[in-house]
């Protein structure tokens, strides 16, 4: 088989087996369909995804039946990365660190130091970091490979000039902690599937609830945090992880935690949006 055809038939593989994953865990059949889908478009090509995304980019590939802009953005992180982040996650298997040396100039030692100094669980939120100076702070990186950093994460993400902030384009803090409130609910009531993540589970266990909900014009995936920073501290049960997307396939995600400290103590909060939450807080009494 041709290189041409092998990356297609591999991204097309991975897309179809987000839909299968999907479909056992009774998502929304649009999504599950979308997948599939756009899995049957790839392996129709005569030419190389790689070749539509490295010519026209990301909005090449948009163009194409059954793709549109969201799922055109997995297909560009499959050719970066070899992986499917969002496959990953249903699966209970995104490891921050491994994702992390997919850029290049981040080896497994400086990927487990920036997950465990900066609190960051993806690029987009690694890019954050490269933009507002935290990044170049981490011993070992300083301002050149800060930079370099910065420029491979900008090729990755393809997303020209600073990202914006997670509160744009997200949803409402009150959806994102409706959707937190009903999968914890759920969680300890034994109402939802389980799935056996790969990492911190020598058993093999089905232990990882996992909830599949729409609210106004968003889809949510949430799951408890299953990182080796939320099991050293003990929040397997607490931080909460909301993937979102919308009928476009764009994608995001915010974690929920427990706050512990200051006016929000013992409050549910998002991470990153802390104020808005307060705002919140104050207006709900």
């Amino acid at each position: 088989m041709s290189g041409t055809i092998s990356f297609n038939a591999e991204a097309a593989r991975l897309l179809r087996d987000t839909a299968e994953l999907l479909s056992d865990q009774q998502a929304n059949p649009f999504r599950v369909n979308a997948y599939r889908r756009a899995a049957e478009t790839l392996e129709s090509l005569d030419s190389d995804a790689r070749e539509i995304l490295q010519s026209e980019g990301p909005a090449g590939l948009a163009r194409l039946p059954f793709i549109g802009r969201g799922l055109a953005s997995s297909i560009e992180a499959i050719a970066h990365t070899g992986r499917l982040p969002q496959l990953d996650r249903l699966r209970g298997t995104m490891d921050p660190e491994h994702l992390f040396q997919s850029v290049p100039g981040i080896g497994p030692t400086l990927a487990h130091t920036i997950h465990s100094a900066l609190d960051v669980d993806t690029l987009e939120r690694l890019e954050l970091a490269a933009h507002d100076g935290r990044l170049e702070k981490i011993p070992g990186i300083g301002p050149r490979r800060g930079a370099a950093i910065k420029a491979s994460l900008a090729s990755i993400l393809r997303r020209p000039g600073p990202p914006a902030s997670q509160g744009q384009g997200s949803p409402s803090v009150a959806t994102l902690l409706q959707v937190d409130a009903e999968y914890r609910e759920k969680a300890a009531a034994g109402r939802l599937t389980t799935v056996a993540p790969r990492r911190f589970n020598p058993q093999g266990r089905a232990w990882l609830p996992i909830l599949h909900a729409k609210r106004d014009d968003w889809h949510f995936t949430a799951l408890f945090s299953n990182t080796a920073k939320a099991h050293e501290l003990g929040r397997t049960r607490d931080w909460v992880v909301l993937y979102f997307y919308d009928d476009d396939h764009r994608e995001g995600q915010h974690t929920l935690v427990t706050e512990t400290r200051g006016p929000l103590k013992g409050r549910r909060v998002v991470r990153g949006r802390e104020a808005e939450c307060a705002t919140h807080y104050r207006s709900s009494g």
